[in-house]
């Protein structure tokens, strides 16, 4: 296992340098790498050759030393030639937070589409540094980095990388276009439509696992949870029915960090394009990070810069089981709870239910006898209040949507 030393730079004041380290932390061990050490510096305005002061860099090649660290790794975005100058006076591999992500990113792609599209984030981080990580990246055998076009890139010119990236893109396209004409279905089909989002490990596949557990029970529908950032990169989509057969498309999309990098958003567009078709968000918090605010904001302005705009939301205050005293919504329609326990779960059911289906009426119908295929159909699918009988036919008492009135109106009492 690799052991690195951390280094973040306050250039904001904002009293939130802690944060950033701490999620530093988390990229970091989810990468597989142990942390040593944190070490910060608050300046006015970065240094071009080393983006911080020449003594901290000394004091970080001692702590690299004595500490026996394999890697430097930097919490603010380095040129090229920072890179190149850190690792030539340290001695070590130096590397920043966006290409720490990028390659966690390329360690979990799984689909075509998500191996493309960190491929191309990839190329684009790293064409203007060619000059400064060509060395760094020629030193290491399957470092970070070396994934994706890592491997490969200092072999191409750079007007050969640019016309990599513009075949990669092209084999994107098609490969959206394919997920496009399924989306465009689901559409078709006039179903309600959830896009579960929020700050990575807040418990977005949790929840999606719960949604289906308690509707479904089919296990094999489930997907990939583990307690770490960026556990997944893939986009779930899943069919969820509930008991009063009232039904929903589920989305469970990949989670945002702060600064997530602006290449992997442009990458990642074509694929978070599902949230921008849901009726409502559902917006997934951690309660139990300190910065549980912070948090929100960096999803909620994510979601702006991808054009999510207008979506109704509901929050699920999620890991209240870990508090030590109550919290206060910030935001509503809201609901606190814990996803690893059933009572939670009924409480988010609820609450997606009533935001959702608020245009569903509860009306009563005359059907006759002769059609009692109809009187099936709407025990099956939908939410039944109350059945009785008349000399003309079935009096059927439940809830519709709006289409659906329009389509059975003529049955209408």
């Amino acid at each position: 296992m690799d052991k690195a030393i951390l280094v973040g730079v306050d250039l904001r004041n904002d009293g939130l340098i802690d944060y950033y380290m701490e999620e530093l932390v988390n990229l970091t061990e989810a990468r597989n790498i142990e942390v040593l050490y944190t070490i910060t510096q608050s300046m006015k305005k970065i240094t071009p050759n080393f983006y911080i002061g020449s003594g901290k860099v000394q004091e970080i090649k001692t702590f690299a030393a004595n500490l026996d660290a394999d890697i430097i790794i930097f919490n603010n975005e380095l040129s090229g030639s920072q890179i190149r100058n850190l690792e030539a006076e340290i001695g070590i591999r130096v590397i920043d937070r966006t290409l720490l992500i990028l390659d966690i990113f390329a360690l979990r792609a799984k689909t075509k589409e998500a191996m493309l599209q960190v491929e191309i984030a990839q190329l684009l981080y790293m064409l203007p540094r060619l000059a400064g990580l060509a060395e760094s990246l020629g030193k290491q055998q399957g470092g970070i980095g070396s994934r994706g076009p890592g491997e490969k890139i200092f072999e191409l010119d750079r007007r050969r990388i640019e016309s990599e990236r513009n075949r990669l893109i092209k084999e994107l396209e098609d490969v959206v276009k394919a997920r496009k004409i399924q989306r465009k279905n689901r559409v078709k089909s006039n179903i309600k439509k959830i896009a579960i989002v929020g700050y990575t490990n807040a418990g977005k596949s949790t929840l999606l696992n719960a949604l289906i557990d308690t509707t479904h029970k089919d296990l094999d529908k489930q997907v990939y949870v583990k307690d770490m950032l960026f556990a997944t990169l893939e986009t779930s989509t899943r069919h969820i029915v509930l008991s009063n057969h009232k039904e929903f498309i589920a989305t469970d999309t990949v989670g945002f960090v702060s600064n997530l990098p602006h290449h992997l958003v442009e990458s990642f567009k074509s694929t978070l394009e599902e949230i921008t078709e849901a009726d409502f968000l559902v917006h997934v918090v951690d309660t139990s990070n300190t910065f549980y605010e912070k948090q929100i904001e960096v999803t909620n302005e994510t979601l702006k810069d991808i054009g999510v705009i207008d979506i109704p939301v509901i929050y699920i205050y999620n890991k209240f089981d870990l508090l030590e005293e109550e919290i206060k919504p910030l935001h509503y329609p809201s609901v606190i709870v814990s996803l690893l326990e059933q009572e939670g779960i009924n409480k988010v059911i609820n609450i997606i239910e009533k935001e959702l289906f608020k245009d569903y009426e509860e009306v009563t119908l005359l059907v006759p006898f002769t059609e009692g295929d109809l009187i099936s159909y709407f025990n099956e699918n939908n939410h039944v209040i109350n059945q009785d009988y008349s000399n003309e036919g079935t009096l059927i008492t439940l809830e519709l949507s709006l289409i659906q009135k329009a389509k059975y109106i003529k049955y209408i009492k």
